[in-house]
């Protein structure tokens, strides 16, 4: 039997593919929000295009830095690494000392207008969740753990690999899950320097007055950041599930 949570998500994806495939379907509701004249629906480009621009952004973004903050959270927990704790954390803390909009201006005389200066911000802003959550991960595995696995003739590699990201993989996810939801919205005022992303849509019903795109940009954020949210929260369960925890 399918639960109610599970049922509302369905038809919360559901919605999201019928509103960026066929727009226009929803003309009758977003007309509710336009004064006389105006276009009901986004007719600057193409929805589904935007969306996935908005979507391929975050993406690399937040790959760079998961790649960045776990390679640094698996560094400072080697005896070799611990002194690298201090200079790792206020890697990861950049994106906090720096918000967005300021990394954006910094970023457009560098590198110009376009992807690249957001692109920059999300996954300067994404590291320090990451980071954060794979530390405490690594840092809580027990030690008997990694000795009976020593024990076992495991190489360090073999016990980083099979033993230590395994038991903290909940608490990975958990960070990126964070950082995805985060980018996934902070992502629109990307737009304000030419990326293209769902910024844009909410920029051009600013512009013109038509509270109408505005919405349309804002549901479509708002349903993705929940669909992702709601997919790691699942990952996280079940892995907690897998490693007995």
């Amino acid at each position: 039997m399918i639960r109610t949570g599970t049922m509302l998500r369905l038809l919360a994806l559901a919605l999201l593919v019928w509103l960026v495939l066929q727009p226009s379907a929803f003309a009758a509701f977003f007309g509710l929000f336009t004064r006389p004249g105006q276009p009901a629906i986004y007719n600057q480009g193409s929805l589904l295009s935007i969306t996935l621009s908005h979507l391929l952004i975050v993406l690399v973004a937040i790959a760079a830095s998961a790649f960045l903050a776990v390679s640094l959270a698996i560094l400072v927990t080697r005896r070799f690494g611990t002194d690298f704790l201090p200079v790792s954390r206020a890697v990861a803390n950049i994106g906090q000392t720096f918000p967005p909009v300021a990394v954006l201006a910094l970023c457009v005389p560098l590198f110009g207008f376009g992807t690249t200066p957001t692109l920059v911000a999300l996954f300067l802003y994404g590291l320090l969740p990451i980071f954060e959550n794979t530390l405490a991960g690594l840092s809580s595995v027990p030690p008997t753990v990694t000795e009976a696995a020593k024990g076992m003739g495991m190489t360090p590699l073999q016990r980083l690999m099979h033993v230590e990201l395994p038991l903290s993989l909940p608490l990975i996810l958990a960070g990126l899950r964070l950082s995805t939801t985060i980018a996934l919205s902070t992502a629109t005022i990307g737009s304000t320097v030419a990326a293209r992303t769902l910024g844009e849509v909410i920029i051009a019903g600013l512009q013109a007055g038509n509270t109408a795109f505005v919405v349309q940009g804002g549901l479509i954020v708002g349903l993705m950041a929940l669909l992702i949210h709601d997919g790691f929260v699942a990952l996280e369960r079940w892995q907690q599930a897998r490693i007995g925890r």
